[in-house]
């Protein structure tokens, strides 16, 4: 898996020498919204961020959560098609935020950069194939098992038992296209048959 990506997807050096920026937001903040123009790349230094899209009805579902060192957001910066969800920061955030004329010579002098970013996308594509192939043919229990896991080697983690996963079970539910009450159902089953462990309410696989 992508474990390059907690150290930091473009070095903070190499950020600076092309004029990247860095922002601070709080908590709730809005990075960019579906419809907007991508005119930047953006790296988190700090914090955590969520990218989401809303149904009619207003059902939030997760696209994806993005940690210290990740980016995020580049496939319309890189593509020139509308940003197709919205981005928020989950928590108190600073973010390295570089122009895209600026971004795109990077990309051109640094073919490091330009290969580790092909391995990103197509990781997250993999990912989302599997969430909707997910969402359409399995049970709640192996879609939850699913997320669970790819978080966990996401993370670089391998001993048992000892990957805390940084979800709330609202955030679960989002991102597998399931209730809340569906989710705490699915996640003491998980823990019936000893697949993950709950210490005080915080779930380990």
């Amino acid at each position: 898996m992508l474990y390059f990506l907690f150290m930091g997807l473009i070095e903070s050096k190499i950020l600076e020498k092309y004029g990247a920026g860095r922002i601070h937001l709080h908590k709730g903040a809005g990075v960019f919204y579906e419809g907007e123009e991508a005119q930047y790349y953006f790296q988190i230094a700090e914090g955590s961020v969520k990218m989401i899209t809303r149904s009619e009805e207003g059902q939030e579902f997760i696209q994806g959560i993005f940690y210290k060192g990740e980016s995020f957001g580049e496939p319309p910066l890189l593509c020139n098609f509308l940003y197709p969800s919205t981005a928020f920061t989950l928590e108190h955030c600073t973010i390295w935020k570089l122009p895209k004329e600026q971004f795109y010579n990077l990309l051109k002098d640094h073919f490091e950069v330009h290969l580790r970013m092909d391995q990103v996308l197509c990781d997250r594509l993999r990912y989302k194939n599997k969430i909707l192939t997910s969402i359409a043919f399995d049970s709640p229990e192996k879609r939850v098992w699913w997320l669970l896991n790819y978080l966990k080697q996401k993370s670089g983690s391998s001993s048992s038992f000892t990957y805390e996963i940084p979800l709330t079970r609202q955030q679960i539910g989002d991102m597998v296209g399931m209730r809340v009450e569906t989710i705490i159902r699915t996640v003491k089953k998980l823990e019936e048959a000893e697949k993950i462990c709950l210490i005080n309410h915080k779930i380990f696989i």
